[in-house]
């Protein structure tokens, strides 16, 4: 099968033309990106909001990890029996709103949950110290509570774009395009090379998207937080002085 696989992928026809890898790719993206932005737009302002004011965590985040259990397929086809008849349009928003409104279903747990644990997870003295410099609760919000929950947001965040990567190829369910369309084609023809290959571009593509956002919290979360520190030892100069007293004449 490996065999097979690696075949399929290096094959050139794959590479060219409507159906080739880089454009189902480059819809793979699309339809994730819109879904992950429209998901992080209602999570992160609402996580943050809960976080500082510590009210209705409980209830929303309930709510927010009720959608996990939701059937991804199902509510696909829910939604586009539900949406598609009032939908006149000749072209692909017939299918991708109600793809869209899954994806986003499926993004928002993650991220909203981490945001509010993050900044809730914040020491009351470090709050109570930005209250006694004189910051009002917008200040403490934005400079001291949201640096110090950055860690877990964007481990929200690289959670929510794993699920939907992996998730966005229900996509191709509905007639529209991304990597699912070799998952769904492979099927129909019983072409397994094309289904394994499928497979594995998925999984490289949410592996390759993990690290990048990997790199963007190393250089966006602040040092202090993270621990991350030079190795180089700081000698503090009253050590200095003494080990220059104590070096020996020539």
């Amino acid at each position: 099968m490996i065999t097979d696989i690696w075949n399929w992928l290096s094959a050139a026809e794959h590479w060219h033309g409507p159906d080739g890898i880089p454009i189902h790719l480059k819809e793979h993206l699309q339809y994730s990106l819109i879904a992950l932005l429209i998901a992080a737009a209602i999570a992160l302002p609402l996580g943050l909001l809960i976080g500082h004011t510590g009210r209705g965590g409980f209830a929303v985040v309930a709510i927010a990890n009720s959608f996990r259990a939701l059937p991804t397929v199902g509510l696909l086809t829910f939604f586009v029996i539900l949406i598609a008849p009032h939908i006149h349009s000749t072209g692909e928003a017939t299918y991708l709103i109600p793809s869209e409104i899954v994806l986003v279903l499926l993004a928002i747990p993650s991220m909203l949950t981490n945001t509010y644990a993050g900044v809730s997870a914040v020491d009351p003295a470090v709050r109570d110290a930005a209250q006694g410099m004189g910051m009002r609760g917008s200040q403490t919000l934005w400079q001291v509570e949201l640096p110090n929950a950055l860690p877990l947001i964007f481990s929200g965040i690289r959670s929510s774009f794993l699920q939907v990567i992996a998730t966005a190829t229900i996509t191709a369910y509905v007639s529209l395009g991304g990597l699912g369309r070799y998952l769904i084609d492979g099927l129909a023809q019983q072409d397994y090379p094309q289904m394994a290959s499928g497979a594995v571009l998925v999984a490289v593509l949410a592996l390759l998207i993990d690290v990048a956002l990997a790199v963007v919290q190393r250089y966006a979360v602040s040092r202090g937080i993270t621990g991350r520190y030079s190795r180089k030892r700081i000698v503090d100069p009253a050590e200095q002085k003494a080990v220059i007293a104590a070096a020996p004449l020539t």
